[in-house]
């Protein structure tokens, strides 16, 4: 009996002196699951971002897309030619991918999608202004046009040494030419008035001819248009929508940067520009339920993860409120689109997206919606224009504002920005 106690206190005196070593190979598993959580993050949003790109780049890389993509107009389609799908959908996607596609080549996996992509991309620039391709883009027959032309040349502003210099002198000119033209076009006095002042904006920074008033009328106007607290009304009368993402914030400030750039401006004015799109990327953030979902109001939902536009491009940037650390920002964007693309329906069977919000729910479009303009959502991918190891992707997740709230935990007390 005492050699049996003996016995059980030692197993117990060499049980007690391991259980540190497995405390500490816990926490190593431990840590080395965080870290792959982290690798799954990146992983996830390049594999989101190859889904969308891939059926687009590799067919128009070769003078295909025309011919094989499945195009879905809106059941109450206005009647314009439905061939403005194709510079709508190739152009938002590059706006989408370019920062993305800017990164130095390596030798990891992700960089082969990105180098195969970027090569697809400059196949395809060349054969949007080809008039002997199959893909050349409708440049001249609908005021549509200025739109996605306005992508276009964002597209080059946000990567010109991968995308714009790689191009042959002919093409460069094809769409000085193109962009130029578009100036026939009158644009609705909304939104649109900053499409002709990025055209310009883009003409400006590679020193060919521009108009600097479209780009002082679309500069002015917009500040004209600010009625607080971080928003825009897009034109004279205010509505509730994302065109503050989808467009208006975004690309005032870019434009605005170019201006800064080249001594056009004081850097007081970008300053408030600034301000005032971090203090929308917090209302964004707080749009963010607990469970991974956001309000749905407005014209152009079918324009999906494109709502946070404002937030990734300030992260992409490295200008996000202090209050929105990048692990934050990170967890929320990444659940809201587990949440968004997790029905194979947002997808037709040849890959490209269809119609809808959260699947296949063609009501829901406007008149002036087709497939194409959907790939506004490859907006939220400005971010993989990080590298891998930057902090935005290497943080911690954390929980975001609403899910803090709601469950209990301290977060912080929301107020208005006046400027």
């Amino acid at each position: 009996m005492r050699i049996l106690k003996i016995t059980n206190l030692v197993v117990v005196l060499f049980a007690v002196t391991l259980l540190p070593i497995q405390v500490s190979a816990l926490s190593k598993k431990a840590k080395k699951a965080e870290v792959a959580k982290t690798e799954t993050d990146r992983a996830y949003w390049v594999n989101q971002a190859w889904k969308l790109a891939e059926p687009v780049l590799s067919n128009m890389s070769k003078g295909e897309l025309q011919k094989n993509m499945q195009v879905e107009l809106s059941p109450n389609w206005d009647g314009r030619n439905q061939k403005v799908t194709y510079m709508e959908c190739f152009g938002r996607l590059m706006s989408g991918l370019a920062p993305w596609l800017a990164l130095p080549n390596d030798d990891t996996p992700e960089s082969k999608q990105r180098q195969q992509l970027r090569e697809w991309a400059l196949k395809s620039y060349k054969h949007a202004v080809d008039p002997e391709s199959p893909d050349c883009l409708l440049w001249d027959k609908h005021g549509q046009a200025l739109v996605d032309a306005a992508f276009l040349a964002n597209s080059f502003l946000r990567a010109p040494k991968a995308l714009w210099e790689p191009l042959d002198s002919i093409t460069k000119q094809r769409y000085i030419i193109n962009f130029q033209k578009l100036r026939r076009f009158d644009p609705a006095y909304s939104n649109w008035l900053l499409f002709c002042g990025m055209i310009e904006t883009f003409l400006y920074s590679v020193n060919a001819e521009f108009d600097m008033y479209r780009i002082q009328m679309s500069l002015r106007k917009t500040e004209e248009w600010y009625v607080g607290d971080g928003w825009y009304s897009d034109g004279e009368h205010f509505a509730f929508d994302y065109y503050n993402s989808f467009v208006i914030q975004p690309m005032y400030v870019e434009i605005l940067e170019v201006m800064l750039a080249k001594k056009r401006i004081t850097p007081e004015r970008f300053d408030v520009a600034l301000k005032r799109m971090q203090r929308h990327a917090q209302i964004l953030e707080r749009f963010v339920s607990p469970e991974g979902t956001f309000p749905v109001f407005g014209r152009s939902i079918t324009y999906r993860m494109a709502v946070f536009q404002p937030l990734s491009l300030l992260a992409w940037r490295e200008k996000l409120p202090a209050d929105l650390p990048e692990g934050q920002v990170r967890n929320a964007l990444t659940t809201v689109m587990k949440r968004m693309f997790a029905s194979p329906r947002n997808f037709n069977d040849k890959g490209f997206l269809q119609l809808g919000f959260t699947g296949h729910q063609p009501n829901i479009a406007d008149v002036y919606t087709n497939n194409g303009s959907l790939y506004l959502t490859s907006f939220v991918f400005l971010p993989l224009g990080l590298p891998a190891n930057h902090s935005f992707w290497t943080s911690e997740p954390q929980d975001w504002t609403s899910k803090r709230a709601w469950n209990e935990g301290e977060f912080p007390k929301d107020k208005a920005f006046k400027n």
